[in-house]
């Protein structure tokens, strides 16, 4: 990853565990120094001084990015530093139902995480970049983007909004020289997926989808993990005939069928070859 261009901070959110901790892991040995954001003080911590045994500089802070004024807080610990380089990896759902039967907080959530978030995070120190002329933007997606989910409304929803923001966002930095990514993620191997009771067997582990978008930030808007059967699935799920079809079959599974629903995608991407 280069320094110069994206460093020397930066500012991963969502970055106590999983891919987040990953993209920190990842950073630090290339000799960032890091702000990481999330909301549990403790998993902060222990990444925070992991990374430090190893040298590198590290501020952490706790946020609860679905309140209004999550960027103000985070600004108490940027402001005095140079942010070359964002990486907002939040946004994981742990409440499925119909969207009618839901209380009203949980898409209120997810909207503030994955949409508010999102934009204002990337307003804010993406202004920054641009007035230095160089940076780097990583919004992470979701396969779930592409089509709506029953029991998933404001999720997929939220994805797709963030897929399409970003695209817009990358065309309009590029002439700036700030390169913008969207990083789109499928089943992974991180400890949320694991407390929701879902088998990881079969899932991507998350170096090496921090990995991938790190390798890729200059080839955006959107870089879709190459876990097998991501790609395929994507594309299916892009189909503008018989939308109703498509709807149908890309409904979400429940949590215990997941396994199985990731061989047949990388079944399915076998048989593509």
């Amino acid at each position: 990853m280069d320094l110069q261009k994206y460093g020397p901070w930066a500012v991963v959110v969502g970055g106590s565990e999983g891919v987040g901790a990953a993209f920190g892991r990842q950073l630090a040995a290339d000799g960032f120094k890091l702000v990481l954001v999330a909301r549990k003080q403790g998993p902060l911590d222990e990444v925070a001084g992991e990374l430090r045994a190893g040298g590198a500089e590290v501020r952490v802070i706790s946020a609860d990015l679905s309140k209004h004024d999550v960027l103000d807080h985070v600004r108490t610990v940027t402001d005095d530093v140079e942010v070359g380089l964002l990486v907002y990896n939040a946004g994981a759902n742990n409440t499925r139902g119909p969207y009618l039967d839901l209380p009203r907080e949980v898409p209120d959530s997810v909207i503030a995480i994955n949409v508010l978030g999102q934009t204002e995070f990337a307003r804010h120190y993406g202004q920054g970049m641009k007035a230095r002329g160089k940076g780097g933007i990583i919004l992470t997606g979701s396969l779930g983007g592409y089509v709506g989910s029953g029991t998933l409304a404001a999720y997929s929803a939220s994805k797709a909004f963030s897929r399409v923001f970003t695209e817009a966002l990358w065309a309009e930095c590029q002439p700036m020289g700030i390169d913008v990514l969207h990083l789109n993620i499928g089943f992974t191997a991180t400890p949320a997926m694991a407390r929701l009771g879902m088998p990881i067997e079969l899932a991507e582990p998350p170096e090496n989808v921090a990995r991938e978008g790190l390798d890729n930030i200059a080839n955006g808007p959107v870089w879709i993990v190459s876990t097998p059967g991501n790609y395929e699935r994507a594309k299916l799920a892009s189909v503008v005939e018989n939308r109703a079809d498509v709807v149908r079959a890309n409904a979400i599974r429940p949590r215990e069928e997941t396994a199985a629903s990731a061989a047949e995608h990388k079944k399915l991407a076998g048989s593509s070859l």
